[in-house]
């Protein structure tokens, strides 16, 4: 593929606007995508690609080009975001000699220092197995992670299996659907896919997944617009089911967002019953609604927090012990979905996270009020922690003696290949 000067100029404008201005990176090449309408598909691709890898690598390719393992993201200047992808661009086997923002970069040494900060990183792993004083580059430079979050992994996770977890993060994320098996089945979405050039394969981790086998605009195409299946990654598409759900059943989901899980469950309820999404926001609620609309299911109800709120104020028992099943799928740091959303990890800081840990005790606390005697909750994130999962659990457990943890799971995204999540069914009595 011949390299375009617009779409060049495209990738380093985005990169500047999601580091400079602080943009969240999904929303910067949705934009960057539909302001350019008369782009190609290859061209499409090439955008999204190269930006996504450009923020996945971003201090690695810091260090192939200056060779200088120390990093400040606050530091990158516009002549840094110039040259970031040119680096991205030479590690995929472009051309870059005719571009003057790329002439200050040697393709050589960069392949080069590519090649050795492998070595080097295995090496720092042996040495910290020995107890060594010998200093090799760290991991947090071939992860692309700050330097407090590679000690704060390491910490709570070990060296091993925390550079497990971060090389799997650092792998392009696949594109899996979940069918609606209300509309139609798997097999038969499956050809229906592949009727029109989608080809798929199931997975091993949830029966209603189908993980595509190229990337491309899906949700364009009339098999979506009708409701036939939703993007959800397989590892996500765990958690609805980990609730044990029944048909008939008063379920809340408390913390819905814009109701991925809540239209989940829906399915597993055939529809019947009633399902309470609940969410700060009233945009993704108003999201949640026209996508059960689309999806043919009728059970859900939305109500943001504020509302419910003010229902708490002039009646104590505002949905006090009335759910038979409640889904907490908490606010978290957002490392189990790193290879969707890259740019978190460079937004994430020690503060907000013992801060989401507060916030994330206090749900617990709070909305498992909801929840009938024998009802069951399901406390999830999408996080790789156990400060922000397993503690917590235990934290609540010790506060609350009239709960009991029936099962837990753990979705590494290094042994199950999808998202990493964490899942903790606890069950209530009187």
């Amino acid at each position: 593929m011949k390299l375009h000067r617009q779409l060049v100029e495209a990738v380093i404008i985005a990169l500047t606007e999601i580091f400079k201005k602080n943009l969240y990176a999904d929303k910067v090449v949705e934009y960057t995508l539909r302001s350019n309408p008369k782009w190609g598909a290859r061209d499409r691709a090439f955008i999204a690609e190269t930006i996504y890898n450009c923020v996945r690598h971003l201090r690695l390719y810091s260090y192939l080009r200056k060779k200088d393992a120390t990093f400040n993201i606050a530091d990158l200047k516009r002549r840094d975001f110039e040259e970031i992808p040119g680096v991205d661009l030479i590690l995929r086997g472009f051309d870059t000699t005719n571009f003057p923002e790329f002439i200050r970069l040697n393709p050589a040494s960069i392949t080069a220092n590519f090649d050795e900060v492998g070595t080097k990183c295995v090496a720092y792993q042996t040495s910290i197995a020995a107890q060594t004083s010998v200093v090799f580059l760290s991991p947090a430079t071939r992860h692309s992670i700050p330097d407090w979050l590679q000690s704060l992994g390491e910490n709570e996770m070990g060296v091993e299996f925390f550079e497990k977890e971060m090389t799997a993060l650092n792998r392009q994320a696949d594109v899996v659907i979940r069918c609606n098996t209300l509309k139609i089945s798997v097999p038969d979405l499956q050809k229906k896919l592949s009727d029109i050039g989608w080809q798929s394969h199931t997975t091993v981790l949830t029966p209603e997944a189908l993980a595509l086998e190229k990337r491309g605009n899906i949700t364009g195409s009339e098999l979506f617009k009708t409701g036939l299946f939703e993007v959800q990654d397989a590892g996500s598409q765990l958690i609805a089911p980990f609730l044990k759900v029944e048909p008939g059943m008063f379920v809340i989901d408390a913390c819905a967002g814009a109701g991925g899980k809540s239209l989940h469950l829906a399915t597993l309820m055939h529809d019947s019953g009633k399902i309470l999404a609940m969410d700060t926001e009233v945009k993704k609620l108003e999201e949640l609604n026209k996508r059960a609309v689309r999806n043919g299911i009728k059970c859900i109800q939305t109500l943001d927090i504020a509302t419910w709120a003010l229902e708490k104020t002039k009646s104590k028992n505002a949905n006090y012990q009335l759910a038979d099943r409640l889904l907490l799928d908490v606010p978290c740091s957002g490392l189990g979905v790193l290879r969707r959303n890259p740019d978190t990890k460079w937004k994430l800081s020690a503060k907000f996270l013992e801060e989401i840990k507060i916030v994330q005790q206090k749900i617990l606390q709070d909305y498992s009020k909801m929840l009938k005697p024998d009802g069951k909750l399901v406390y999830a994130t999408c996080s790789i922690l156990p400060s922000e999962n397993q503690e917590q659990i235990k934290t609540f457990l010790k506060n609350n003696p009239t709960f009991k943890l029936e099962e837990e799971r753990i979705v590494s995204p290094d042994q199950a290949g999808f998202d990493g999540f964490y899942m903790a069914r606890l069950i209530t009595s009187n």
